[in-house]
């Protein structure tokens, strides 16, 4: 069996490469990752001796980086590679649409040539928009999204499904709440509140906190994508949970609270512009059809998640290269 998965340096895909090599070490991995600000080969260090794989860097923007990728055929595609940062989209656009929508397309149009046994798009709930409680999106719900980066992953969602609809190509779609655990990049809400709190230094909150976000922790959701992926109905989607809504606010206490760190620290600055009040989406259907359940509780989780953080102190500052810092910088202060 052989994989191609894009993004593969990044947060989620290089735990689900992980997994894979644990579950399926005969299968030929194909890491292809362009190595932006947000992915680094580190994250995989423990295992790029491994036999069955390999890394190549590519756009999956760019048609020959693509096709070059594609020259061995692969059985399987899974397309984690996107820009995904909301902040960033904010402020360029511009980016997340040639990555996101122009790359997923020429990924799609290489894979039809090939003869892809089954394509994967990793997408997100936040696709949905802000659900008004107490309503929770399934998958058949409209697609409302707020900010460029949830537009731009419904265009791809989209782009997806017409090719299922219109060539035939095998396509499953996954849409995922929020992500937490080891190796996400330090501008997501959770390693950045972390290295914070570390710091004893304020963490800046959105609006009143009042936000509220579905969380799930990283390998339960890799979990969810392979067996998706080995046993998921071709042309459907299915929503991932992690059965675990808090707002912003309880998160960051409860982060500070596992450091033994004051709630003073909390402080709350502008908030986002069309900052999504709510998500909430319906998981039933993936429980139902392949028995996937979360296993790891947000307690748990977010013990285990500060500990690695903790440990790998050297890991974040190999990451957060002088373009983030520079971003941060900038983003923050105008809304102190």
């Amino acid at each position: 069996m052989r994989i191609l998965v894009t993004g593969g340096a990044g947060f989620i895909g290089s735990n689900f490469i992980r997994l894979l090599v644990k579950e399926h070490p005969d299968w030929h991995i194909t890491n292809f990752d362009k190595l932006t600000y947000a992915g680094s080969q580190r994250n995989l260090a423990d295992i790029e001796s491994h036999i069955n794989y390999e890394f190549v860097k590519g756009d999956i923007a760019d048609q020959e980086d693509v096709e070059s990728v594609f020259a061995g055929g692969f059985d399987y595609v899974v397309n984690f590679a996107a820009e995904t940062h909301v902040d960033r989209s904010l402020y360029d656009p511009q980016i997340f649409f040639k990555t996101n929508v122009l790359g997923t397309q020429i990924l799609l149009e290489r894979a039809i040539k090939m003869g892809v046994g089954k394509f994967m798009q990793i997408s997100t709930d936040e696709v949905y928009g802000s659900i008004k409680p107490p309503d929770y999106a399934d998958e058949s719900y409209p697609l409302n999204p707020s900010s460029p980066y949830a537009a731009s992953k419904a265009s791809a969602d989209l782009l997806v499904n017409s090719y299922y609809k219109t060539h035939g190509l095998p396509i499953v779609i996954t849409r995922t709440c929020n992500n937490y655990g080891a190796y996400q990049f330090p501008e997501k809400i959770i390693p950045f509140f972390i290295f914070k709190a570390l710091n004893d230094e304020r963490l800046p909150v959105y609006g009143d906190g009042s936000n509220i976000r579905d969380w799930i922790f990283v390998e339960d959701n890799c979990k969810a994508l392979l067996a998706i992926l080995r046993q998921g109905n071709t042309g459907e989607i299915y929503n991932i949970s992690g059965d675990m809504m808090i707002s912003n606010l309880e998160l960051t206490k409860a982060i500070l609270a596992n450091l033994d760190k004051p709630d003073e620290l909390v402080t709350f600055v502008k908030d986002r512009p069309g900052h999504d009040l709510r998500y909430a989406i319906n998981a039933s259907k993936i429980k139902r059809e392949l028995g996937w359940n979360p296993r790891v509780n947000i307690e748990d989780g977010l013990a285990k998640t500060i500990e690695w953080y903790k440990n790998n102190l050297d890991w974040c500052r190999s990451v957060c290269s002088s373009e983030y810092r520079e971003f941060y910088d900038i983003h923050y202060k105008d809304r102190q």
